[in-house]
């Protein structure tokens, strides 16, 4: 089960689905509902900008109009979460990048709930979404993350699920961070693509240990083996538009590059085209 949830506050458009999903998940496992916002603005940016020589000093007042800003938003998220019907909730500000910020929230967690970016541009007045988000947050933090696209209708998350799983240590991780839902789901469709290219990890029978796992953990469990010449997410995508899926999940992949991660092909296809909230683990 689900017992502590954070969510992503941060007044963009894409905040209303996200609250939906989270609320929705935080009533159906008694969850405790963190709504966190961040100010953008960290202790070593006010170093900088009130230290620095050649930087300008930042008036107080405008650090107290982003603090303002930001309460205000938190205000309307504990509004939302009632009228959502949320029993437990609280609201956090964090002085620092929303990166950082969930980050420091998800160490006590179960699970971030944030938006995948909408491609337009925000309204006068609203912060510009962090790039990069969701696999920031998977890649780097101990939590999985789920992903709501923008314009998610509030469906049931306990639909058919769509797996994907390819033997790996991020897939089992994404796999046991889900338990929660797949338990609940009505079908979970476990998805190989083109396993005989992974042998080794499959098995005689690819999907059967692991769909026997899950059905221990009473889920109810169908093995799907994709033989196609389209990428892995495209094969994932369309399994879950056939299976009118309401979730998918799979591993985060990612490669270290001076110290940051780089996203895999798959998990970026994934982000960028689920039309459904996506849980991911790394």
């Amino acid at each position: 089960m689900y017992k502590t949830i954070v969510v992503h506050v941060d007044g963009n458009p894409e905040e209303e689905a996200r609250l939906r999903a989270a609320a929705r998940l935080a009533g159906e496992h008694a969850a405790h509902l963190v709504g966190s916002a961040a100010t953008g603005i960290s202790w070593l940016d006010y170093a900088l900008l009130t230290g620095s020589m050649g930087a300008p000093m930042m008036p107080e007042s405008d650090f107290n109009g982003v603090r303002e800003a930001v309460q205000l938003r938190l205000q309307q998220f504990a509004t939302t979460a009632h009228r959502l019907g949320v029993a437990s909730y609280e609201t956090r500000m964090i002085e620092d990048d929303a990166r950082y910020a969930l980050l420091l929230e998800s160490r006590y967690a179960d699970l971030v709930v944030v938006s995948r970016a909408a491609e337009s541009a925000p309204a006068p007045g609203l912060s510009t979404p962090v790039r990069g988000l969701p696999e920031y947050i998977a890649l780097h933090g101990a939590r999985p993350v789920l992903v709501v696209p923008p314009g998610w209708p509030d469906l049931p998350l306990d639909g058919p699920a769509v797996v994907g799983w390819d033997g790996s240590v991020q897939a089992i991780r994404a796999i046991a961070a889900a338990l929660p839902l797949l338990r609940q789901a009505a079908s979970v469709k476990l998805t190989l693509v083109n396993p005989e290219s992974m042998a080794d990890l499959h098995g005689e029978e690819p999907g059967a240990d692991m769909a026997l796992h899950l059905a221990r953990h009473g889920a109810k469990v169908d093995v799907v083996l994709e033989h196609t010449r389209d990428s892995p997410g495209d094969a994932l995508l369309a399994v879950a538009r056939g299976a009118g899926a309401g979730l998918l999940v799979t591993g985060a992949f990612g490669h270290s590059r001076y110290r940051e991660f780089v996203l895999g092909g798959v998990t970026r296809a994934l982000l960028a085209r689920s039309n459904v909230p996506l849980l991911i683990a790394h």
